[in-house]
């Protein structure tokens, strides 16, 4: 039997989502939207950012890496804390700092301490991220009704991208500071009701004493935090630098003192086992493609729009709007697709649609293409590239965990996301600037700077083609919902059996 024939009456009472369970949803989707928000006004506001802090293109790049590395160097850090400090705990202390940060981001002058509260930023989302997540799937059980859920909250994040490229281009007209100042309140709104809405968190039988790894979380954010660190800004200091290369070395030293500690520790942060799933992997490979390819795109899709064409922030933003308003529109019926056909073929659909849309982009663009004929077809794709592969990644990437380590699973993904895009823009930016190094045309001319652009877009192509490979080469989420219909059968026809 498969979960597609499992009637709608066969649902047990935790598949249901009842009024406090819709309230917390509320509250983990708002924090979502903002995170989406947030990252896509900044995005659109980045031309003004330079003009009026005299940035360069390179600088300019550490506005949104100053964000990823906080966000990709503290997740894993930040889903283990879920889960052995509390979930509700984490998420409110880690909305504060949001608020504070994002406050301070739209005062100061500097570059330096403008990257600084980016970084801020971040470093509290890696804490909200995970946590949020693993609310979610501990407080829905697998199946229908988390699967429901998760379509519920990837389509709120994708509204709030979307919402954030129209408000980031009007707020960015009237200054760029603006688009710091809208988070205040509404993470201040969501501060106010989350205590209300939330559980309270409550210890589990399964995890034991709570005993954090102290060694552990310093040996892996720090791990993660120079990987970042390393990968952002390899294009400014030279990819075979004598400093890149240490840094990389300095990594693997990392990793290797975190492994060591994680396989002698009683109470490891990270379960190194939980790697061993092929799924779990794969999803997280996946995740790496998805954002590596598209990060990259969207930076060069910004620069070339306003800065090759002229073009205003506001029309910007509403011409990488179609694919934001895809995702927000078609992620919410994803769950029936999933209990249909299982996350693999929707994984798959997806990676084809990115790939579509970057060889468009690559094939077709000019000083002077066509929106409707180039521009808008690559947003489209990639808008449902977004809609069939996030939701299912993150599903596939938390299946199959249980409860007391969910938190870990969705810090995993989530790192997944964050160092794919962290990677995808660091390369993407090499490789602008060597292909306006070694164009032919005359230097800082607009065919120099295409130049340059159709290089970038290559990288973003080869990500999705490596995304697409490694989906097919194995189950990136096998259908859960078969597993969970088998569970289903065995319980109805051995009552007596444990477990």
């Amino acid at each position: 039997m498969t979960a597609a024939a499992i009637p709608a009456s066969a649902e047990t009472e935790t598949d249901r989502m009842d009024a406090r369970a819709w309230g917390a949803l509320l509250v983990l989707c708002g924090a979502l939207f903002l995170d989406g928000l947030d990252v896509s006004m900044v995005g659109v506001a980045l031309p003004s950012i330079r003009s009026d802090l005299h940035l360069s293109t390179s600088s300019l790049q550490w506005v949104v890496s100053g964000y990823i590395l906080g966000y990709g160097g503290l997740l894993l850090l930040g889903g283990r804390a879920a889960d052995l400090l509390g979930r509700r705990r984490v998420f409110l202390i880690a909305l504060g700092v949001f608020l504070v940060a994002s406050a301070l981001g739209g005062l100061v002058s500097s570059p330096a301490l403008l990257i600084a509260t980016r970084f801020i930023k971040g470093a509290s989302a890696a804490f909200t991220a995970p946590a949020g997540l693993s609310i979610i799937t501990t407080t829905f059980a697998e199946g229908p009704a988390r699967n429901r859920a998760l379509s519920i909250y990837t389509a709120t994040g994708a509204s709030g991208f979307s919402l954030g490229l129209v408000f980031g281009g009007l707020l960015t007209t009237l200054g760029w500071r603006f688009t710091f100042f809208l988070p205040v309140p509404i993470a201040l709104a969501l501060l106010i009701a989350a205590p209300r809405l939330l559980r309270p968190d409550q210890a589990s039988a399964a995890d034991g004493p709570r005993r954090f790894d102290a060694a552990g979380g310093v040996a892996i954010s720090a791990t993660m935090l120079l990987l970042v660190y390393t990968v952002v800004s390899a294009p400014t200091a030279g990819w075979a630098s004598a400093r890149t290369l240490l840094s990389f070395l300095g990594v693997a030293a990392l990793a290797t003192t975190f492994v060591t500690i994680e396989r002698r520790s009683a109470h490891p942060l990270v379960r190194l086992g939980i790697l061993r799933s092929g799924t779990i992997r794969r999803a997280n490979f996946g995740a790496m493609a998805v954002f590596g390819g598209w990060v990259g795109v969207q930076f060069i899709a910004t620069l070339y729009m306003q800065q090759l064409r002229g073009w205003s922030a506001i029309t910007t933003a509403l011409a990488i709007l179609p694919g934001g308003a895809i995702v927000a529109l078609g992620a919410p019926r994803m769950a029936g697709l999933v209990d249909r056909f299982g996350t693999t073929r929707l994984v798959v659909a997806g990676m084809v649609a990115f790939l579509g849309g970057y060889l468009l982009l690559f094939l077709d663009l000019g000083t002077r293409s066509s929106y409707p004929a180039t521009i808008l077809p690559t947003m489209v794709l990639a808008g449902l590239g977004f809609m069939l592969a996030y939701g299912p990644l993150n599903m596939a990437a938390t299946s199959g965990v249980a409860d007391h380590e969910q938190g870990l699973a969705s810090g995993l993904v989530n790192t997944s996301f964050q160092i794919g895009g962290a990677i995808g823009l660091a390369v993407v930016t090499a490789v602008i600037d060597a292909g306006v190094s070694s164009s032919n045309a005359a230097p800082g001319s607009a065919t120099a700077l295409l130049d340059g652009y159709h290089a970038g877009i290559v990288v973003a192509v080869v990500i999705a083609a490596l995304g697409l490979w490694a989906t097919m080469t194995g189950p990136v989420g096998r259908t859960w919902q078969v597993r969970v219909a088998a569970r289903r059968e065995a319980a109805v026809d051995c009552p007596g059996r444990p477990g």
